[in-house]
């Protein structure tokens, strides 16, 4: 263990440091000057400080205060070295962060049984320090596992999902990769962009408890099979609602309102504007554009163009204006990931298409 002795007087200097020397596996530092020893300190991590209170530059008072000062070493005991009739130090310095007390003359055996009961006060932090990284490595490696298995539920899910609609795994990755960029051009935390990423695929899980007369249909729905087909809306946030995850929380508020409109018209409760929570907002968004530029048994695709058509002329309509102009700000990306999530059975719609910013 490395023990830091400051004073600036070389005979006592000389002195602690034989007496520490005798201790088993002690490696002492010792400096006139507390400038050196400070800047030694910044570089490294002593075990023990001992420290004389009257020196010309700073003083002992000082030199605890700035060794505090550092987070690194807020828990490395430290000695002070006082006069006996200094009483009004030795508050001031416990006020500083001194933790015990050396009394002049050095009395040689009062000095190792102060030295020893604070290097075991040091082993003892180290020991926790060393205990809290454990737990913490251990607490992070569950936590990973936690969240794999999470994910791995939610891919599930979102699977499940698909076995009944139309809609292709390359639709949920390429609406989940738009909505993540869309809330990250929007400036939102790191955090809630990879849970989004990870929920949107979540969106139509509702679809789930469509029959399949009404979601297979190739035609165009009736009045009355498109007031079932709203209820996949209300079905999925049933499914996903309730949950102690918070992305499986986040699943649930887009799977209610991603088919909400800006404007009211929307469904299923014709929410307005900033009442949409914002994740749904996003998703509308994503989803629209990537629904109408996949082709369908029903459809073919849409070309890019007639798409960002539809949004502009929907902005603040059917969509929030900034989710919007977030989407088309960032539309080198659009392609990227339209291009890298593309089935083999699409042809997609032609990647040449640029629009002006």
């Amino acid at each position: 263990m490395k023990i830091v002795i400051v004073d600036d007087t070389p005979l006592n200097l000389l002195l602690m440091t034989k007496l520490v020397e005798r201790i088993p596996g002690i490696e002492s530092k010792g400096f006139e000057s507390p400038q050196d020893a400070l800047r030694w300190c910044a570089g490294a991590e002593p075990d023990l400080i001992i420290v004389d209170y009257m020196m010309p530059e700073i003083d002992g008072l000082e030199f605890i205060r700035r060794v505090r000062s550092s987070h690194d070493r807020e828990n490395v005991p430290i000695l002070m070295v006082t006069a006996n009739n200094e009483r009004g130090v030795r508050y001031q310095a416990l006020d500083c962060g001194a933790n015990d007390f050396l009394t002049k003359p050095i009395d040689a055996h009062e000095f190792e049984p102060r030295v020893r009961n604070m290097l075991k006060l040091r082993e003892a932090h180290i020991a926790t320090r060393q205990r809290a990284e454990t737990l913490a490595v251990a607490v992070r490696r569950a936590t990973a596992d936690i969240l794999d298995r999470e994910r791995e539920t939610i891919t599930r899910l979102a699977r499940a999902a698909e076995f009944r609609d139309p809609e292709t795994g390359a639709h949920i990755q390429r609406m989940s990769h738009y909505s993540a960029m869309i809330a990250r051009r929007l400036g939102l935390a790191d955090e809630f962009v990879d849970a989004l990423l990870l929920a949107a695929p979540m969106h139509d899980v509702g679809k789930l408890g469509i029959p399949d007369t009404i979601l297979l249909k190739p035609g165009r729905l009736t009045t009355e099979e498109f007031e079932v087909m709203k209820r996949h809306s209300l079905i999925g946030h049933d499914i996903l609602k309730g949950s102690s995850s918070e992305v499986l929380q986040l699943g649930a508020r887009i799977a209610l309102t991603h088919h909400e409109k800006f404007d009211g018209s929307g469904y299923p409760h014709g929410s307005v504007g900033d009442a949409i929570p914002l994740e749904g907002r996003i998703v509308a968004v994503a989803d629209v554009f990537d629904a109408l530029t996949s082709s369908r048994p029903y459809k073919p695709a849409w070309t890019f163009e007639r798409a960002v058509d539809l949004l502009r002329e929907g902005r603040g309509s059917h969509f929030d204006p900034g989710c919007v102009d977030a989407f088309l700000s960032r539309w080198d990306e659009v392609l990227d990931i339209h291009t890298r999530f593309l089935d083999e059975s699409e042809s997609g719609a032609p990647l040449s298409y640029s629009i002006a910013q």
